[in-house]
């Protein structure tokens, strides 16, 4: 059952053409032309040059980023421990009510 099974190749069945038959060329020297200089190519677009204007707003927008994700991951925190607060403040509220009886 776990063995695998190698499936065998079917023989062919119908017409079967016949082997086409191969002719001898004569091979003739070709003329050797002097290769072009070598062009190098040229940029399509210039590199990229950071100005100190440039610099000071990458910079800035990234402390934007990290400020903004850190106060979303802070509140999501926050949130949590709100509700794992008042869950707590229930389940001691309803294990009180519930000892009295």
């Amino acid at each position: 059952m776990f063995q695998p099974r190698i499936p065998t190749m079917p023989q062919p069945t119908g017409l079967v053409s016949p082997n086409a038959v191969v002719e001898s060329t004569a091979i003739t020297p070709a003329v050797v032309t002097p290769q072009p200089a070598p062009v190098p190519p040229t940029p399509s677009r210039p590199a990229v040059q950071l100005t100190p204007g440039a610099a000071l707003a990458l910079v800035g927008c990234g402390t934007a980023v990290v400020l903004v994700v850190g106060a979303v991951l802070v509140s999501m925190l926050l949130a949590v421990a709100i509700t794992a607060a008042s869950v707590a403040v229930c389940a001691v509220v309803l294990r009180s009510l519930l000892h009295r009886r």
